[in-house]
């Protein structure tokens, strides 16, 4: 008989499970203890019962541990001196959704060499996460892989789906089980009827094929997620971020049934993808805040140790540290002025 399952397949590759996983890396009681306040106060501030903001911040992308942590540790002393104001959360991005083609993210690659070695990609990701939560520093990621994130969610605060994938119902499924609160980003266009609907679905109950713990498949029941938000993120019709703009969104939320909760992202098409201009809507949404405006529960900033981007060439070993290889991120320098001149002005 000819062939019909799996012709461009190369290679399975058996990979240890998540519960596999975990116990090699397990969670101490103070990573316990980080994610369980980290989450609980995302929480009281979505229920309106802390008046703290969420500040959801760190590179665009994780591409190494070392530079990872120094970030995390520099992020936690800026954490200690604005925590009664705001809520700092890490960027513990791992994987990346691609246009086209190109470098997938940590978990995938994480030597920038195209090993797509993955089995210690989900290794080392977990490992780093313990370590930054052990610092009392929350973290938060994007869901792409619906099979990946089982590897690390216990560790994670907060979520994002992307723009990209905000309309596709396998991650709406996923997010209505998600231990966390999950934010849904508006549609590239700038449309933000995919995420409305998006949340509607994933705060209700689900049935799909999944993966367990111990990787088998699996039939996933969920009760749904009452922490679903919009994240604003502008798109090809512009930012979306200013206050008229937020206005008629809180208009739409309250029409279609749902609470009108926002977190903004700073970066993407909100920042025109000029890093240099999220100061301008950090400080436009500090002062919408400022004036009264308590649908924006977060806001998102791409930063990292140092400004701008690079392209990933001949591995990590020939890059400039510090540095992103995605998405220009604004250095950590602005990036603490930007916070403690916000902390001043709320």
């Amino acid at each position: 008989m000819k062939k019909t399952n799996n012709v461009h397949v190369d290679a399975f590759e058996l990979i240890e499970s998540p519960e596999q996983v975990m116990a090699k890396f397990p969670m101490t009681s103070k990573t316990n203890e980080t994610v369980w306040k980290g989450r609980e106060d995302i929480q009281n501030i979505m229920d309106g019962h802390d008046d703290r903001t969420v500040v959801v911040v760190g590179p665009c992308s994780i591409h190494d541990m070392d530079q990872a942590l120094e970030y995390a540790k520099k992020l936690n002393t800026l954490r200690k001196k604005v925590e009664d104001k705001m809520v700092i959360v890490m960027r513990t991005y791992f994987e990346k959704p691609r246009t086209t083609i190109g470098w997938k993210g940590f978990i995938y690659d994480p030597y920038l060499d195209n090993s797509y070695t993955l089995a210690k990609g989900v290794e080392l990701a977990r490992d780093l996460l313990i370590q930054i939560n052990e610092l009392g520093l929350p973290t938060a990621t994007e869901v792409l892989g619906p099979i990946t994130i089982q590897y690390y969610s216990d560790l994670i605060c907060w979520s994002a789906i992307g723009a990209r994938t905000a309309e596709s119902q396998t991650h709406r499924e996923l997010a209505s089980g998600l231990s966390m609160p999950v934010g849904f980003k508006n549609g590239t266009m700038g449309n933000v009827d995919i995420a409305l609907n998006a949340i509607v679905t994933a705060t209700n109950e689900h049935h799909f094929l999944g993966m367990d713990g111990d990787g088998k498949v699996a039939v996933v029941r969920t009760t749904g997620n009452p922490y679903c938000h919009i994240v604003l993120r502008g798109g090809k019709n512009g930012p979306n971020y200013q206050a008229e703009k937020i206005a008629q969104l809180e208009k739409d939320c309250i029409d279609a049934g749902l609470p009108a909760q926002f977190f903004v992202d700073c970066s993407h098409a909100n920042s025109n993808k000029d890093h240099k201009q999220q100061p301008v809507v950090w400080n436009d949404v500090i002062q919408q805040i400022k004036n009264g405006t308590s649908a924006i529960k977060g806001i998102m900033v791409e930063s990292h140790i140092h400004e701008g981007r690079q392209d990933i060439a001949g591995g990590w070993g020939e890059l400039e540290y510090g540095v992103s290889v995605t998405d220009a991120c604004i250095g950590f320098e602005e990036t603490e002025n930007m916070i403690m001149s916000a902390y001043e002005r709320l």
